[in-house]
């Protein structure tokens, strides 16, 4: 009996976790997941602005909060200090997301702050699906983390995840959340594994910046922005090839194959030695049923999942707000991701990429957002100029706005310097294959 219920205990929640993050479906003609079917379910019943004003409320109560607590009252134990102290220079971001958050609400101050193309698209159009994201996201992962399916898929997949992507076997969970539910959500995920102590800072760092790839609706999403809807099919093929190429190379070279092999907290390393007389399934079984045995009971499932639920409204909210107000700022007031793709027009005709210069401009811009490059080729004629600026704004992956923004607010040892070089790094390597899928189409 014993052994029924335990079963069951890693059984239910587990079908749960995989149904809401793995399990793509199509509800109105659009393919989705249901955690982000939720969210915008949850979205339409409260509507946006009412989220919005929740989302301000929130960032400013996290900027003011992090300053009574780190820089007046110097508390550093308990709950609520937990997520409210942190570092001065987390502190200051915080602040910095509050105040672009009331400009772009309230439409004060300098217009290049709170237009419809900076603070104001980050603010009305992304913060409230991130706030829903969050709440889903923040009850329903411990059922995929506590219940068992992380050792049982972990220890079944550790000799394919560590020889060819260098990680863990129980990252395939959450590589898999990472790119056929959410990227914000694999994110979350990682993060809140390598606090747990279950992923090293180099783990930990590879599978935010390899595996968070957006959506299948945030593909369409662009498809439809660039006016090639009809080729769904080679399009997302091509961002899966040259996706799990770069998967392959970026976890080998700097600056992730520098990264410590250390752990949150003083932990150590995972041991995913299978002992004699066991095979991965029977082993993983054994693992998934001790995991079962201990897992939390409800009350410590809805306090887990509160406590993270907070830490992302309050931890990383603020931080996309400030960090993609400023990354589109650049991008939309200054030249400088005009200077940045000058030099590589010469290289985009030799290649014999038709309107070249139009796509120089587009070769960086993604790094403050995802959707800026298919805006800017708005007026592009050439279907494979604009198949290639579509597909490279999916694969170079790491955008300010919304990955970008919640891996620095996360606990993930990722700085905007190094974020910067492995966008420069996912560039280099997959746009050749993009290219090359382009002539093969076109």
């Amino acid at each position: 009996m014993k052994n029924t219920t335990t079963f069951l205990k890693f059984l239910i929640p587990s079908l749960i976790g995989i149904f809401m993050f793995l399990i793509p479906l199509n509800i109105d003609g659009e393919t989705t997941v249901p955690v982000a079917f939720l969210a915008t379910f949850i979205n339409d019943l409260i509507t946006v602005e009412i989220i919005t004003l929740l989302v301000v409320i929130t960032v400013v109560i996290a900027a003011v909060l992090s300053i009574i607590y780190t820089w007046v009252l110097k508390i550093d134990t308990g709950f609520w200090a937990s997520i409210f102290y942190t570092s001065s220079f987390w502190v200051t971001l915080r602040t910095i997301g509050a105040i672009f958050a009331l400009f772009s609400y309230f439409k004060f101050g300098p217009e290049m702050i709170w237009s419809d193309s900076t603070g104001g698209m980050i603010l009305n159009d992304l913060q409230p699906t991130l706030f829903t994201v969050f709440i889903i996201a923040g009850f329903f992962l411990p059922l995929l983390l506590n219940y068992g399916l992380l050792e049982f898929v972990g220890t079944i997949f550790a000799k394919f995840m560590r020889p060819v992507f260098t990680l863990p076997g129980r990252s395939t969970v959450d590589n898999l959340a990472s790119w056929v539910g959410d990227g914000t959500v694999g994110v979350i995920l990682t993060s809140k594994q390598y606090e747990d102590g279950f992923y090293s800072k180099r783990e930990a760092s590879v599978i935010a910046s390899t595996f968070s790839v957006v959506s299948i609706t945030f593909t369409i999403v662009i498809l439809d922005l660039i006016g090639l809807m009809h080729l769904f099919g080679p399009f997302y093929l091509t961002i899966i090839v040259a996706g799990v190429i770069a998967a392959l190379i970026m976890p080998r070279i700097p600056p992730l194959s520098r990264i410590e092999d250390t752990y949150y907290n003083d932990g150590s390393e995972l041991e995913e030695t299978i002992p004699e007389g066991h095979n991965p399934f029977s082993w993983g079984y054994h693992q998934a049923m001790l995991k079962a045995e201990k897992s939390p009971n409800l009350f410590s499932l809805a306090k887990e999942g509160v406590k993270t639920v907070f830490d992302t409204w309050f931890g990383v909210l603020p931080v996309v707000m400030a960090i993609g107000t400023l990354g589109t700022i650049l991008a939309e007031y200054t030249p400088i991701f005009t200077w940045l793709g000058l030099p590589f027009v010469p290289l985009l005709q030799w290649i014999g990429i038709p309107e070249a210069a139009a796509m120089s401009e587009t070769l960086f811009i993604g790094f403050t957002d995802m959707f800026l490059p298919a805006i800017l080729i708005e007026g592009v004629q050439s279907d494979m100029t604009r198949f290639i600026v579509g597909a490279m704004s999916i694969t170079q992956l790491i955008y300010l706005s919304e990955v970008g923004g919640v891996i620095l607010g996360s606990k993930i040892p990722l700085g905007l310097g190094k974020l910067f070089v492995i966008f420069l790094m996912r560039t280099v390597i997959t746009l050749p294959i993009i290219i090359v899928a382009a002539f093969i189409i076109f």
